[in-house]
């Protein structure tokens, strides 16, 4: 928990101010003293004790006031032993001044109070106290010695000196909690203004963050402020075009016809070649201004991104729906065709139909199965894992579960561990999906496949997991488009697979890319998050 106050002492920039203020007061009681000392005889008032005395007193408190006034600003790093070094010679000296200018002791003592509230706004209780005690001491002490000495009506100076005494004590603890409830209200004010900077920070940023483009136009059709959105938008003018009738004739024929009619066009225009086109809206600073307006360009292609992002995820619901009730007549068909295929006397023309059945039960299968991945979009559960051995794993739990023939499929691993943050079972899915599309199409005509799972660092240290087949590529314009969900070349295909894949990547703060390799071949590049440092690596096992 906090404290209410802040620390007693403040800081040497806070307490500058009392410090100069206490430096000039001694000044200027310094040149009192001077004058009393130096006063003429003829007046007869003060009467001095020792002249020469309180001469040399005041003569050297002046020059100590002088020189304390002087190194103010140089003094501020070590503001707590200064003060209370010049309060220590700021009572000697009262107690001096009272001692040898007796009919003056009442003035001297009160300007020794202000000294020592101002050393109270500086220093902490405790140090306050003591040179108020010190004080006390000085000036009862006098009236204790003087009364020793036999001088007559000191009974009533020794009254006066107590009362000065309780007065130092009040006025030293009366400063010290003022103090605090000053420096508590500076902090909390500055507290709030670095706040409101902040707040303004953000709020900057975020405005110029924005998807939406945010322009402040004046009513001279210039504009003041625009983010970054409304900058390309309106095709990254320079920065000294600010004439919206020049920038986008268009824009500001609609903000005239909406100032006028209060209509707003709500179709789409583009403001620039190259740029998408927008939908903009206007908006006044105030009901009754209209030296300023806010006008909001929404982008039409955001709109139609989440849109088919909508469209996507019902149809995934939807999907997952029809393959549920699929499932079960399917299960039925498919054991249906198994019995059948055991019967002896079933003629070879049946038993190539049986055959056909049972592969598109496979197939439809397949499909159902990657609907349900579609629309089950599970958590992420991410592990440090060594890209290698998970590799070298990999390839040999796909080598026990699949038949490959003559195709060949091989790791190849950095000589150091590349370490890498992702959940295991997706990771399985994504490399199991991309492996069995490179042992699929990824070969020649005539040829067995060749594919080869790489596992090494990237830029930066990013690790890297690659499927690399030496098959005849993939054209430019269809690798634009292997990623959309629902795009196949073939025949037989979902147009899923790959689609499933990046998602799960995305789900594991990875990307997944196509890349053309020279000479010949694809490779799909999945770059994962590093593992934070300080973390053992070991394999999908060992992490969980």
């Amino acid at each position: 928990m906090q404290p209410a106050y802040p620390s007693a002492r403040p800081a040497p920039e806070a307490a500058r101010h009392e410090l100069l203020f206490l430096n000039c007061f001694r000044l200027a009681q310094a040149l009192v003293y001077v004058g009393l000392s130096l006063s003429p005889s003829t007046l007869g008032w003060p009467k001095l004790a020792d002249v020469g005395l309180a001469r040399g007193m005041a003569v050297m408190f002046l020059l100590f006031a002088l020189g304390l006034l002087s190194l103010t600003r140089r003094s501020s790093g070590h503001i707590r032993w200064t003060v209370s070094g010049a309060l220590t010679v700021d009572i000697v000296a009262a107690v001096l001044a009272i001692a040898t200018m007796h009919d003056a002791r009442i003035g001297i003592a009160m300007m020794l109070a202000v000294n020592l509230a101002a050393g109270a706004l500086i220093l902490p209780l405790r140090l306050s106290c003591f040179f108020a005690a010190l004080a006390t001491l000085g000036v009862l002490g006098h009236s204790v010695f003087e009364i020793q000495h036999g001088d007559i009506g000191m009974d009533r100076e020794l009254l006066e000196s107590s009362l000065f005494g309780l007065a130092y004590f009040s006025i030293t603890v009366l400063c010290y909690v003022l103090s605090r409830q000053i420096r508590a209200s500076e902090a909390l004010a500055e507290q709030r203004g670095v706040d409101l900077a902040n707040l303004a920070q953000v709020n900057e940023l975020i405005i110029r963050r924005m998807k939406t483009g945010v322009m402040l136009v004046d009513d001279a059709n210039r504009i003041h402020q625009m983010n970054e959105s409304a900058w390309m938008l309106l095709g990254n003018p320079a920065a000294d075009q600010r004439d919206l009738g020049r920038l986008a004739p268009e824009l500001s024929r609609r903000l005239y016809h909406w100032m006028t009619s209060g209509k707003l066009d709500e179709s789409a225009t583009q403001l620039a070649d190259g740029v998408p086109e927008v939908v903009p809206r206007f908006s006044r600073l105030a009901p009754n201004d209209d030296s300023h307006v806010l006008i909001f360009l929404d982008d039409t292609s955001l709109v139609s991104r989440r849109a088919e992002e909508l469209t996507l995820s019902s149809l995934g619901r939807l999907s997952a729906s029809i393959a549920h009730e699929i499932r079960n007549p399917l299960a039925a068909i498919r054991y249906s065709a198994q019995l059948l295929a055991e019967s002896e006397d079933l003629p070879p023309t049946d038993q190539r139909m049986v055959e056909i059945i049972n592969n598109h039960c496979v197939r439809l299968n397949e499909i159902i199965e990657n609907i349900l991945q579609l629309s089950r979009r599970e958590r992420s559960r991410p592990e440090t894992l060594d890209l290698g051995m998970w590799a070298n794993q990999f390839v040999e739990e796909y080598r026990q579960g699949n038949d490959l023939g003559e195709d060949s499929l091989r790791v190849i691993q950095a000589s150091t561990p590349v370490a890498a943050l992702a959940d295991p079972q997706q990771l399985q899915q994504v490399v199991w999906n991309l492996v069995q599309n490179a042992l699929r199409y990824g070969r020649m005509p005539g040829e067995s496949a060749r594919v080869m799972v790489v596992a090494r660092h990237g830029e930066h240290g990013a690790p890297i997991l690659e499927v690399i087949d030496r098959g005849p590529g993939i054209a430019p314009k269809v690798a634009a488009q292997i990623f959309e969900p629902f795009y196949t070349t073939h025949e037989y295909g979902t147009g899923l697979g790959l689609y499933l894949a990046r998602q799960m990547s995305e789900a594991n703060q990875a990307s997944l890319e196509y890349v053309r390799v020279a000479g010949g071949g694809s490779c799909f590049r999945l770059v994962l998050t590093p593992a934070r440092a300080g973390r053992t690596t070991g394999d999908a096992a060992a992490a969980g």
